[in-house]
Formats: C-alpha cells, sequence, structure tokens
C-alpha cells in the first residue's frame, strides 16, 4: 500500500484521548475537528516548575535523490520508545506546500511510520503558514501604502519581500507599481517562499506572543538615503501582524498512526532559513514527554548546525543525543555509483560514500561534543557484507549503529535504536558552539565554513563585504549567522558530492534579519524561491471517484 492508504486504513483515537496520554486538560485543548487540536498557552504556567525531559535531535547526511527518510526515521523512533515503554513526545515541522506539490512530496513520514491525519498535516493543516504568508505580505502592503501617501519615513529603498507557499521561480524577480497610477513608484521586487520568510524565523524562534511582537516589531523593511533602518514598528505594523499569528503561535496536537503524540509547529526551510520547529513547541514537548524526538531540516551541515547554533543558543536548549540518519544506496551514492546501479552490493562506493556520514559524524561529536548514533534506514536490498562493513568503521570511531526498519514495521521496527538512545541519554557531553557571538561576522562564517563544511577559505563579492560592514555599523555584528547554501554537499557546489578537492566557500550576499535576531548568508547558487521539478508531485496528486486525495507521498 502506499503512504496515504496506510494512513488512510489506521484507525485514529480522539485528540482528546492522545491529550490525555500526556495530562494535557480538556480545557487547554482547541480542538480542529476530531484529530487535531491547537494547545494553549495557559498550559505552560502549569508546567513551568516540571523537570524537562531528554530531548534528542534527529538529523542526517547531504541528502540525496533516493531520499534518506528522517522524517520517517523520527516517528519511528517515538513509537519504539513508546514501544518499549517510555514517555515519548515528538517535536516536528509543519510542512510546506512548495514541497508537497514539488520534488519532496509530504513531509508527514512514510509507510508504518507517519504522523495524521496525513493530508490534512500536508495541506492546510491549521493554517499557521497561511497566517505567516498573511502576516508577512500585510507588512509589504503596509510599507507600499505608506510611499503612497507621502513617505514621511522617508524609504530610499525597500529590503522587504512578499511571500507565497508554493515554488515559484517567475516570482523570484518582479516589477510592481505598473499601474501608472498618480504617487505609485514602480520598483524591482521579489517573492520568497513563506517558510523561508523572517516572519517564519521569527514565529519559530520567539518564546511567547510578547516576544513575538516586538521580534516582528524590529524587522528592518527599509533604508533611508542616510542608510538609517526603517522598521516595522516605525511603520505601526508590528501589532495588527501580532493579531493575524495569534491562533497560529499556539503548537498543534496530533498523533502517529501508532497513537503517540506529535507537536507540530513550524516549517522553515533548512538550506534558506534555520529550518528548525518552534522553540515554543520543543520547550512545551519536554514539559510533557520523558523523551522528545524533533528534527533539523537537510544534512546535519545544515539543519543540525543551525539548530546547535541558533536555536539551542538562543532557546537555552541541548540535545541529550543526536541519531544521525543515512542509507546504505546514499552513501553509495555519494561515493559516485550511478544510480541505476545502486541496488548492486559495492564495497568500494560505500567505502569512498562513507566519508560523508564520518564528516557529520565527527563534526556532532567533536566539533560540537555530542553523543551520537548512527541509524541506518534499512532497505531489503541492503547486504549483510554492506553493514558488516558500516559497523566495522563506526565501531572504529566508538559509535554504535542501529537498523531501523520502522518504514515497514513502525516502532517495533526502531526498538533496537529507542533502548540505545535510553542508554546513550545517560552519557556525559560537553556542548560547544561552533563560534562565538562576539567574534566579528567574518570570523563566525570562516569557522562554520572550515570546521563544519571542511571548506579551505571563504570568499566575498564585494557587495557581501559591503554589506558586513554595514551591519556592523548598525550594531547587529553580535549575532549568530544562518549560512544558506545548497543542501546536498559540504560545498557550495551541489555536484561536488565527494569533495575530493579542497573548495571555497562562496559568499555572494549578507542580510541581515533583524527581527529574527540572525544573519543569513547566501552562498553559490542559493535562492529563497524555490522553482517546481519537470514533474512536480503536483501532476499526480488529485481526488478519486469517491472524493478522496490521492497521490500525496
Amino acid at each position: 500500500m502506499e503512504d496515504i492508504e496506510i494512513a488512510r486504513n489506521t484507525k485514529l483515537e480522539p485528540i482528546t484521548k492522545i491529550a490525555k496520554s500526556i495530562q494535557i486538560k480538556p480545557e487547554e485543548l482547541e480542538q480542529y475537528g476530531k484529530y487535531k487540536a491547537k494547545i494553549s498557552p495557559e498550559i505552560n504556567e502549569r508546567l513551568q516548575k516540571k523537570q524537562n525531559g531528554k530531548l534528542i535531535l534527529m538529523t542526517a547526511i547531504n541528502p540525496t535523490p533516493l531520499g534518506e527518510g528522517k522524517t520517517t526515521m523520527a516517528i519511528g523512533l517515538a513509537d519504539g520508545l513508546k514501544a518499549i515503554g517510555k514517555n515519548a513526545v515528538l517535536a516536528l515541522r509543519e510542512p510546506s506546500l512548495g514541497p508537497v506539490f514539488g520534488i519532496k512530496g509530504g513531509a508527514t513520514g512514510g509507510g508504518h511510520s507517519q504522523i495524521a491525519p496525513m493530508e490534512e498535516i500536508n495541506l492546510h493543516f491549521t493554517g499557521d503558514i497561511h497566517a505567516i504568508t498573511s502576516a508577512n505580505n500585510l507588512l509589504a502592503s503596509m510599507i507600499d501604502n505608506h510611499i503612497y501617501f507621502g513617505n514621511e519615513l522617508g524609504f530610499e529603498t525597500v529590503v522587504w519581500k512578499r511571500c507565497v507557499d508554493l515554488n515559484d521561480r517567475q516570482l523570484r524577480k518582479v516589477n510592481t507599481g505598473l499601474s501608472e497610477e498618480k504617487n505609485i513608484v514602480p520598483r524591482m521586487d521579489g517573492f520568497d517562499i513563506s517558510v523561508a520568510s523572517e516572519v517564519m524565523a521569527i514565529f519559530c524562534l520567539a518564546t511567547d506572543i510578547q516576544d513575538l511582537k516586538r521580534r516582528l516589531g524590529n524587522i528592518i523593511v527599509g533604508y533611508t538615503k542616510e542608510n538609517k533602518p526603517i522598521t516595522a514598528k516605525d511603520l505601526k505594523a508590528d501589532g495588527a501582524m501580532t493579531v493575524l499569528l495569534k491562533d497560529a503561535i499556539n503548537p498543534n496536537l496530533v498523533q502517529t498512526l501508532e497513537k503517540t503524540p506529535a507537536i507540530v509547529h513550524g516549517g522553515p526551510f533548512a538550506n534558506i532559513a534555520h529550518g528548525c520547529n518552534s522553540v515554543i513547541a520543543t520547550k512545551l514537548a519536554l514539559k510533557l514527554g520523558d523523551y522528545v524526538i524533533t528534527e533539523a531540516g537537510f544534512g546535519a551541515d545544515l539543519g543540525a548546525e543551525k539548530f546547535l547554533d541558533i536555536k539551542c543558543r538562543k532557546a537555552n536548549l541541548k540535545p541529550d543525543a543526536v541519531v544521525c540518519v543515512a542509507t546504505i544506496k546514499a552513501l553509495k551514492y555519494h561515493g559516485g555509483m550511478p544510480k541505476e546501479e545502486i541496488k548492486n552490493e559495492s564495497i568500494e562506493y560505500l567505502a569512498r560514500g562513507f566519508e560523508n556520514l564520518e564528516r557529520h559524524v565527527d563534526n556532532l561529536k567533536n566539533r560540537y561534543g555530542l553523543n551520537v548514533i548512527v541509524a541506518i534506514n534499512k532497505y531489503t536490498h541492503d547486504t549483510q557484507k554492506e553493514i558488516d562493513f558500516l559497523k566495522q568503521k563506526l565501531q572504529e570511531k566508538q559509535i554504535d549503529l542501529s537498523l531501523v526498519e520502522s518504514w515497514e514495521k513502525g516502532g517495533e521496527g526502531a526498538k533496537d535504536l529507542a533502548q540505545k538512545i535510553v542508554e546513550l541519554v545517560q552519557k556525559p557531553e560537553n556542548f560547544t558552539f561552533a563560534y562565538e557571538l562576539e567574534q566579528t561576522i567574518e570570523e563566525k562564517i570562516q569557522a562554520v565554513a572550515t570546521k563544519i563544511y571542511g571548506a579551505k577559505e571563504v570568499e566575498y563579492t564585494k557587495e557581501a563585504i559591503q554589506k558586513i560592514q554595514e551591519i556592523q555599523k548598525l550594531g547587529f555584528g553580535n549575532l549568530p549567522i544562518c549560512i544558506a547554501k545548497t543542501q546536498y554537499s559540504f560545498s557550495d557546489d551541489s555536484k561536488n558530492l565527494e569533495c575530493k578537492e579542497p573548495f571555497n566557500l562562496h559568499v555572494q550576499d549578507v542580510i541581515l534579519k533583524a527581527g529574527a535576531e540572525f544573519i543569513v548568508v547566501l552562498t553559490g547558487k542559493i535562492m529563497t524561491m524555490p522553482g517546481l521539478p519537470k514533474e512536480p508531485s503536483a501532476n499526480k496528486i488529485d481526488l478519486d471517484e469517491n472524493g478522496n486525495i490521492i497521490g500525496i507521498f
């Protein structure tokens, strides 16, 4: 059966029963139908003295077109912990419509390791991303309205973009204000995908509704002739934006197919934004569960780095263990094996591709000082010889390995990983960041580029150097950095999979996100509005003769 059929044929529990299993009271829920609910912020006061559970981060090797199943593994681990009698809660990101209709498809797991209701979560869910899109575009319309009525604040340049939660490359650059009406000033503009917007980043990093409003007010939307920043608060837009987000800011509760509670909230891209679910959801999950499984987008060089250097730093969090997900076929692909031969046994290609996994593990264990385990998403064509090779290579580095079959068997297929995690989180750690905030912007970029990516040097365009100087003059040089690069490689070249030769990181532009409180560093050919592939997933999504959604995977 396809994922959607498995999900549809599984009987779900009423969301009130799932809430009760983790001591959420009925009055602390706002139901969205039978199987979805938002959790009221009043719960935080009741739980504030409760001890936090253990935080487990799910990350991975650099992704490949073959798929590694990181979300499936996260869900499987939560179900596996439940299967061995532990109180586990998931804290995941909300799917973006862009990838759902684009190349990745849905983001609710797969097989027997899914969160549900699958179709609703993958599509409009509880409307959070729509609210973020509306708040973003309200600010954009207020900027242009202010300019139309006299430009009292003195906008010389506008840096705020509109957004839409779809992949649409045609919107990367657009000319606006072409109606030729009096006082309308035409200008070059552009769109971001909603999940890469600063509003989404703020939404995920805010600690409560008051912090959300403060951060929204600090968004820099343009500059005067004197290069003085103009903020959303200057426009008096922060209040209305907060109103649009007042319900969205409350975390969403759903369940896995095995009835494990899942808090799903926020969803920024990890190759463009910081790639983690909301701080509010993670902290709430830590009060509700003894074990909390969360994930960071794409490979550990992107998602995990930002989770640790941005989210953990801002929210005063620290993972008690990290799971690095890989598949044998993906490792062979990283070793240069042709896709059409990927099911064939090959220790040679596996050995070459192992270097990708090795670097991620080394970063997590030795750069960040964390407890790490490797989880292999097992396929039927994986051979014992290949598995034994990986075990031996990891044993040499004192890293444990677990074979996971949660796609096929659900929590039962992840019990080995669950038992090993219970042991791993008890071990001491020596967590450190990749850089310190007091370092210069260039030093922070250099630290991530050389320590985490393995780059030799960093090269900057003249525009990037000028932007860095301007950010430092404005007094924002002590913010963390959010490097945007390709997810497919440690380098900024998506085709350089093996990174055998020394490479440099190429910084094209630097953008201050004063509301999100980080600095985006654009490298290589990265763009903040993805495009659809030649054969998008949207081609296969439809309604059948009975009105059921088909084609989401």
